[in-house]
């Protein structure tokens, strides 16, 4: 079972971490960040630790925008000097991700400190990379310990408290996609990991509105749902609890823009948008009734393989299809008794169904949250088309092997439900 970190969120950062350093004997260090996280933290971080008389190399990625990409890993890898090291990311999402990941894979233990209250991930083990056009979580580790330095985080620019409190609001449909898949997919659930995501992200319900004052009272709330929705996928070794549809959409939309060269989005801003689109799947679950439910089973057909294969392939390309086929492989492989395995769930628990879509709140609520702490809660506000909300929709649930509540309606030939329209090619 993994350790959980030593969590230490306040107005001395800096002067904890020394002290955890110096306690555990930690003197040769790899300080990663970019060049805003740098000079509104790594900097002091690099010459206090210097100046108390540690061994740091210094990593600051460059560019306009830094990616968790190969690339980026390759940057801290050449900086590396092939010895015993305690890796510090000093930094939001992408700085944890790729400290993370090359900390792991070189044997080091790693610290975070959060410069953004933006993200779920700080106590994960799992660490989201681009590589290959494709964004994958790879399975790494935890860091030791989190400094979470509360003037910094209060700091913020608005846009980054915000999708710290989208990531947050999007617990509502990935608590209820894992529901769903571990009634229909036979996906591993455990009750006390669902209840503490709830719980963490009930913080962030209850004090929205200091959250999105700003206040540092409020931040704290919100940082300390995030690390509690972290150390939750850190105790259950996967992401099952905290990203569900919603994670889908916004790792499409991530991919695409990576493609097409433009911009990125922040995540938690990605993904408080589509939670709205999600509530509106769940809305739509809420409305079919029992006798709707007979007479959609009986028109369904049970999925062809090479059908199935062929969407993929239109919609992500031949470069791409054979990992997203190898994906979906339970899905696509799907034999008449599977295909009448499955459907028999869906009749026999469509009641809990039920219950756990009303369990979600209704999309203008979702917005409303979004709005008032200051994030987008349309496509548009995002600066996306409604065709890329169409392809999210789309092809969004071939990405992980979920059975979630878009692939229940994808499953139940109800893909217009999702998307408002026709399937298209992300190539398109």
């Amino acid at each position: 079972m993994p350790v959980n970190p030593l969590v230490t969120i306040g107005d001395d950062a800096l002067d904890r971490l020394l002290e955890f350093c110096k306690a555990q004997d930690r003197r040769r260090l790899v300080l990663v960040a970019d060049r805003n996280t740098y000079r509104v933290l790594g900097e002091s971080v690099d010459q206090g630790l210097r100046h108390a008389g540690f061994d740091v190399i210094t990593v600051v990625l460059g560019g306009e925008e830094v990616v968790a990409d190969a690339h980026a890993v390759m940057q801290v890898l050449l900086a590396y000097d092939a010895t015993e090291r305690t890796f510090i990311a000093v930094g939001s999402g992408t700085i944890t991700d790729i400290t993370r990941f090359v900390s792991h894979r070189t044997r080091n233990a790693f610290i975070s400190m959060p410069t953004a209250p933006s993200v779920d991930g700080f106590a994960s083990v799992g660490a989201p990379l681009i590589v290959g056009g494709v964004k994958n979580t790879y399975k790494t580790h935890a860091p030791i310990a989190i400094f979470a330095d509360l003037p910094t985080l209060a700091n913020a620019p608005r846009a980054m408290i915000a999708a710290g409190f989208g990531d947050m609001i999007g617990k509502y449909t990935s608590l209820a996609d894992w529901q769903i898949g571990r009634l229909l997919w036979d996906e591993p659930y455990d009750v006390a990991i669902a209840d503490g995501t709830r719980r963490a992200l009930q913080i962030c319900i209850d004090n929205a509105d200091t959250i999105a004052a700003a206040s540092p009272e409020g931040i704290r709330s919100l940082m300390e749902g995030l690390i509690e929705s972290g150390i939750q996928m850190l105790a259950f070794g996967s992401s099952h609890a905290a990203s569900g549809t919603e994670h889908h959409y916004s790792h499409f939309w991530e991919m695409k823009l990576l493609w097409e060269k433009r911009p990125a989005l922040l995540h938690g801003a990605k993904v408080g948008v589509a939670a709205t689109e999600v509530a509106k799947l769940y809305a739509a679950i809420r409305n079919i009734s029992r006798d709707d439910l007979a007479q959609i089973l009986d028109r369904a057909g049970m999925p062809k393989r090479e059908e199935g294969i062929e969407r993929i392939r239109a919609a992500f390309g031949p470069d791409m299809a054979d990992e997203i086929v190898a994906i979906q492989k339970r899905f696509l492989n799907m034999d008449e008794a599977d295909f009448e395995q499955l459907t028999r769930r869906i009749w026999e628990h469509w009641d809990e169904i039920q219950t756990i879509a009303r369990q979600v709140p209704e999309a203008q609520q979702i917005a409303g949250w979004l709005r008032a702490a200051g994030g987008p809660t349309t496509v548009d506000e995002l600066g996306l088309s409604k065709e890329e909300l169409v392809l999210a929709a789309t092809n969004g649930h071939y990405l992980r092997d979920r059975f979630t509540s878009r692939k229940l309606l994808h499953y139940l030939g109800l893909d217009a439900v999702a998307t408002g329209g026709g399937a298209q090619s992300i190539r398109a």
